[in-house]
């Protein structure tokens, strides 16, 4: 019995040294090859765990939290042409988001989750590393709650505000993530209670208001500022 017990304890010695032996390696042109694992500089515990083929990251990597627990924090699973799908996850092993990564940027649609749900909250459409094209946000049944076109990354055109039953309460107009143009804003029923114009974050001109689906008045913004402003002088 004791003779079997030795053996098995100078087995896993062997394999386990075996196995270190067989991680964070080179190839002959200096290039990572094969599994690898990476730990934190101060704590020593573990940061990532892959594979590499000869310098080229492929399947899945593990990242991890520095914490008592290396709580996993990301995955990454790497396609032949280099990109890769990348999933971000909360303490509690739920989705934060997801979606592709060329280059270590976001690609294509990106989808993002309510906390501690994984009930889609957002989706977002990358090129590059920027949002570009229609970012919209959900409520948590699932139905639209607005809508932006960005550009670049900075919302730049129609913007539209939803309620639950899906009528639309406010569709703006931005230009370098400022709103600057037309502007309606509607009740819950879907009529039109104001409309007018934004100038670099600021009403202006004439602004109509409606009751009913009539319009009780109209007044000029602009003027109402220089008004204003020329009574405090007074003043």
């Amino acid at each position: 019995m004791k003779n079997s017990l030795i053996a098995f304890v100078s087995l896993f010695l062997l394999t386990t040294v075996a196995f270190a032996q067989n991680i964070n390696k080179m190839d002959a042109a200096g290039k990572r090859h094969g599994a690898w694992k990476g730990t934190y500089e101060k704590s020593k515990r573990p940061r990532y765990e892959g594979t590499f083929d000869h310098g080229k990251e492929t399947g899945t990597f593990k990242f991890f939290e520095d914490d008592k627990n290396s709580t996993l924090g990301a995955t990454r699973i790497f396609a032949a042409d280099g990109s890769c799908i990348t999933t971000f996850i909360d303490a509690k092993g739920k989705k934060i988001s997801e979606g592709k990564e060329v280059n270590k940027l976001k690609e294509g649609e990106w989808k993002f989750y309510a906390e501690g749900t994984e009930k889609l909250l957002s989706t977002e459409p990358y090129t590059g590393g920027k949002i570009n094209g229609v970012k919209k946000v959900y409520f948590p049944a699932g139905n639209l709650a607005e809508e932006a076109v960005y550009v670049n990354g900075i919302k730049e055109g129609t913007y539209k505000q939803y309620n639950e039953k899906g009528t639309i309460l406010e569709e703006s107009t931005y230009k370098n993530d400022i709103l600057d143009g037309p502007v309606t804003f509607r009740n819950a029923h879907g009529e039109v209670v104001s409309k007018g114009q934004f100038v670099a974050n600021k009403k202006a001109g004439k602004w109509q208001f409606f009751e009913k689906g009539k319009m009780v008045k109209e007044e000029d913004m602009t003027n109402k500022k220089v008004q204003l402003a020329r009574k405090e002088r007074k003043n």
